[in-house]
């Protein structure tokens, strides 16, 4: 099908979404209605970025604090508490009206899923968020801002996710994973649970797998995660080594914490990163410590994270961000906020700029 064709498909999906953002299906069953529903987010920012070694750029950037996007779900009525529902989220890089985080993205890279709910829980298949990037943008005050968040820069923006500076830390590849069946518990008192195995897809690698459990806990003022992850490939079987040069594997270990006083929320996390390679491997700790304090209508939010390097580069990486983010509306805020980031025998980063944002 020829990319006209999709956009103009896309195109009368929106249009008809924003005339009945939830539509009742004529042809339900018995059993109960189905619906569909349009949503998504949209943020742009102004200012100036460097990162580590590079030269600073004046920039319109996507995704200062989120990263813009918008996405489809449905579900439907089976009767006894029982629901099929799916999701199809794509990203939006609203400067330039490009679909996908960079070239070459796929069109629904955020998430692409089908899935049963119920009772006992929710099984979901296709391209999944994974729980270590859960963990990582809810306990942190910056959430999962790309641009600005010191723990998503040094945990996510690494191996295999085309960083323009050299380090061998950080997650291998994106927070989704492809080819990803999914099981989340229920909750009980506040617990909750899930498990997530994705397949290589190839009949040479069948040893080719990721796979990752995550516990929650929300409890009144306190929520807490720990979370677990495997791979032994990023995108497809036996490609790591394109990545760094003998690499076998990773494995990541993390746990988070918050607390919310009167006048402010409190944040901590803790990584542990073991690559394995041909030539024994390395490790990574990473620790992350931030807090966010209401304002008037806003919010000042301040975050820290540091990482050292064992047995690779031997790197230490520095991170500190500040910000403001100001409520207009339910919908709709704006923010200015500021990333100094250092990497040992690198240049120091900086980036600082405002923006809007705003959702639907």
């Amino acid at each position: 099908m020829s990319s006209g064709k999709v956009s103009r498909i896309c195109r009368r999906v929106i249009f008809s979404s924003i005339a009945g953002v939830t539509v009742s299906s004529g042809m339900a069953p018995a059993f109960g209605q189905s619906s569909v529903q349009l949503y998504g987010l949209i943020d742009e920012w102004v200012g100036a970025q460097s990162t580590p070694s590079n030269p600073r750029a004046w920039i319109l950037g996507n995704g200062g604090l989120s990263t813009s996007y918008w996405g489809l779900k449905g579900s439907e009525d089976l009767g006894n508490a029982w629901h099929a529902i799916f999701t199809l989220e794509g990203y939006i890089r609203v400067p330039s009206g490009r679909y996908g985080t960079f070239d070459g993205d796929a069109f629904f890279a955020r998430n692409s899923y089908i899935g049963i709910e119920s009772p006992y829980g929710t099984v979901t298949a296709g391209r999944l968020t994974t729980p270590f990037f859960i963990s990582t943008i809810l306990f942190n005050p910056f959430a999962d801002s790309y641009t600005f968040s010191p723990i998503v820069t040094q945990a996510l923006l690494g191996i295999g996710n085309f960083p323009n500076f050299t380090t061998d830390q950080g997650a291998i590849g994106p927070g989704d994973w492809n080819n990803a069946i999914q099981y989340s518990s229920p909750q009980f008192g506040g617990l909750s649970g899930s498990a997530m195995y994705a397949l290589g897809n190839s009949a040479s690698q069948s040893g080719a797998k990721k796979w990752s459990g995550q516990v929650l806990y929300f409890g009144g003022a306190f929520a807490a995660t720990a979370v677990v992850q495997y791979q032994n490939f990023n995108t497809a079987p036996g490609d790591l080594d394109a990545l760094i040069n003998g690499l076998n594997s990773q494995g990541v270990a993390e746990v988070g914490a918050s607390y919310a006083m009167k006048y402010m929320k409190l944040f901590g996390q803790y990584l542990f990163t073991r690559n394995k390679s041909s030539t024994g491997g390395w490790h990574v700790h990473t620790g992350q410590a931030g807090a966010a304090v209401p304002f008037g209508r806003g919010e000042f939010k301040v975050s820290y994270a540091y990482s050292r390097d064992s047995g690779g580069l031997n790197q230490r990486r520095s991170t500190f961000a500040v910000g403001y983010d100001y409520t207009l509306s339910k919908r709709t805020d704006i923010y200015v906020a500021y990333l100094r980031d250092h990497i040992s025998n690198e240049s120091t980063g900086q980036t600082y700029g405002v923006g809007i944002r705003s959702k639907f």
